[in-house]
């Protein structure tokens, strides 16, 4: 009887031992950052240039990074970027034409042009993981954001869609560099040379934490963090961030709150505080 125990219990633990070992969360969540970065590169390539990030649009209407990164990567409807985007938070060009129009809003030869013009997309769709502030705030919580407007989610599933058994992840936060300034100040965040601005997913960030009412976020609430975080500790002063030149990709990490230890980024950096 023993032996038939011992048996058994091979027979399951053997295939366990031998099992190539799965990846962890973080190493998903690095995986993710490696594809959006070879995204942005055949954007660049594409349009001389990396999307903007900036708070707002052209208009001044909220149109934060973190949405202007899913409209470059996947369009405003997830089916490809148009050429004449100018980033504006209610998708249209510079002459009010609407670039992403709906089947059944326009004619179809205007529908069909949308589709023949787009880009894209550049990720594929099925790991984008693409979902609307609705998904992840919920219906009247989105502050002064289009609740439809899509930002691509990180790895860690820990948001359950209202509705449904579906968990999503926090949105990536992207920020783009601006090579015209020279600062990376960590005790002011607001100076106006900062080649980094935090500002530009402030107003996501001020949502607060999905399914936790009245919590904050540490980088809401201390955009100082964001400084500390993207120091470069390894050149010499005065203090210059990482990837100085190019954009940042943040994401909350594990405990679904931007400006702490597990945050994830698309460097490496050693948290500080």
């Amino acid at each position: 009887m023993i032996v038939l125990l011992i048996v058994f219990a091979l027979l399951f633990l053997i295939p366990e031992i031998f099992r190539p070992p799965r990846p962890t969360y973080p190493v998903k969540q690095k995986a993710q950052f490696h594809a959006i970065d070879a995204a942005l590169g055949l954007f660049k390539s594409e349009f001389d240039g990396y999307p903007p990030s900036g708070a707002l649009d052209e208009d001044g209407r909220p149109y934060c990074g973190a949405m202007k990164l899913s409209e470059s990567m996947m369009g405003r409807d997830l089916m490809g970027f148009h050429p004449n985007s100018v980033f504006c938070s209610d998708g249209t060009d510079t002459k009010g034409n609407m670039l992403y129009p709906k089947s059944g809003a326009v004619s179809e030869e205007a529908y069909r042009d949308s589709l023949e013009a787009r880009k894209g997309p550049y990720l594929p769709l099925d790991n984008a993981n693409a979902y609307t502030l609705a998904d992840i705030y919920g219906e009247g919580n989105t502050g002064a954001f289009d609740p439809n407007n899509y930002v691509l989610c990180d790895v860690f599933m820990h948001i359950k869609i209202q509705g449904k058994r579906k968990k999503i992840g926090m949105p990536i936060l992207y920020y783009k560099a601006d090579t015209s300034k020279t600062a990376h100040d960590v005790d002011d965040p607001n100076n106006p040379e900062n080649i980094y601005d935090y500002r530009d997913n402030h107003a996501l960030l001020a949502l607060g934490v999905p399914g936790k009412p009245g919590q904050k976020h540490p980088l809401y609430e201390d955009p100082k963090i964001f400084y500390e975080i993207a120091i470069n500790d390894r050149v010499a002063e005065p203090n210059a961030p990482f990837r100085a030149e190019t954009y940042i990709l943040l994401s909350a990490g594990h405990d679904g709150l931007y400006g702490t230890k597990d945050d994830i980024t698309n460097f490496d950096f050693r948290w500080k505080r």
